[in-house]
């Protein structure tokens, strides 16, 4: 599914919306150019989990945790270099706990997580706009084919929706 924002205010508002279908143990993994906005992706996120800390890129600490109604635990592996970093930050023990994870250049450390978690690129979309961004997403692994429609639910009052190719 492939959706585009206009502001980043409505890529905060469309986060929520998908927020809106996470469940506890549920891993979103982020990829985009820098600047293309993941963080302000996992702000609108974060919000509707109910953190009311400010949300910051976890860029040199790589992983920021948060209390809200599940906790969220928001990642950035940018500078990681190798795969065993990324399990090193030990992120499905922390969802063992409960709560989810949102981690922003998650394409390069998927294998570091379970089979299962929603995939979203964000990619600037400057044809259509300066602040505008072309959100593509991908359900992987069970639990989330299983919510495919409620995800589709979720993105639909979002202009351009389509399927993803």
């Amino acid at each position: 599914m492939i959706v585009r924002t206009r502001s980043a205010e409505e890529t905060r508002l469309l986060a929520a919306d998908v927020a809106g279908v996470v469940r506890s143990g549920d891993v979103v993994l982020l990829a985009g150019e820098l600047g293309s906005g993941k963080t302000v992706f996992a702000q609108g996120f974060g919000r509707a989990l109910g953190v009311e800390e400010t949300i910051t890129s976890p860029t040199f600490t790589l992983v920021h945790s948060y209390r809200g109604r599940v906790p969220f635990h928001h990642a950035d592996v940018y500078r990681l270099d190798q795969l065993q970093e990324a399990i090193d930050l030990a992120l499905p023990e922390l969802l063992d706990e409960g709560g989810v994870a949102l981690v922003e250049w998650g394409d390069s450390a998927a294998q570091a997580f379970s089979p299962d978690y929603l995939w979203v690129r964000i990619d600037l979309d400057e044809a259509a706009g300066e602040e505008c961004r072309r959100l593509t997403f991908r359900p992987v692994g069970p639990s989330w084919s299983a919510r495919v429609k409620a995800l589709h639910h979720a993105l639909a009052k979002w202009s351009g929706t389509e399927a993803a190719p």
